[in-house]
């Protein structure tokens, strides 16, 4: 495993992005060898699960922006929370793979969405909103998902 010069230290705890650049080098070579395998599998696996992650993030903050936009629909900024929703579906789409819809639990991202909402919005309190999710994964991540 290749090692800072100044430290004893892995490449792999003292500076991720060169390690991973290493790896994908010795990859190219076919220098099998060389390569750092037990650090190479967790990241692999890690890729997935970032992945997976962001989708999770960029659902989740869409909910919450269409939350505040229905909570609130006389606030000012129901425009900018309606684009914001519809730009954190479109990452969502972006990255979304179908492997990922059987661990994407829609009705969590919502109650964690719902929990995210400000008590007040310019001294308003909110509008009553649904206590279950009023959308399914796949509506979400329709092309035209308002």
């Amino acid at each position: 495993m290749a090692e800072t010069e100044t430290t004893t230290e892995p490449l792999y705890d003292a500076d991720i992005l060169l390690w991973s650049e290493e790896q994908a080098e010795l990859l190219r070579s076919r220098s099998a060898n060389a390569l750092d395998w037990d650090n190479l599998a967790e990241e692999i696996k890690d890729v997935g699960l970032s992945q997976l992650h962001a989708v999770m993030s960029h659902l989740r903050l869409a909910l919450l922006h269409d939350l505040k936009a229905e909570a609130w629909p006389l606030s000012r900024d129901v425009p900018h929370w309606r684009a914001e929703a519809r730009l954190h579906r479109d990452e969502a789409l972006v990255r979304y793979s179908p492997s990922m819809a059987q661990r994407i639990d829609v009705e969590k991202l919502y109650r964690q969405a719902r929990r995210g909402m400000p008590e007040t919005m310019d001294g308003a309190k909110p509008l009553p909103v649904p206590d279950t999710c009023p959308v399914t994964l796949e509506e979400l991540l329709s092309e035209g998902a308002e």
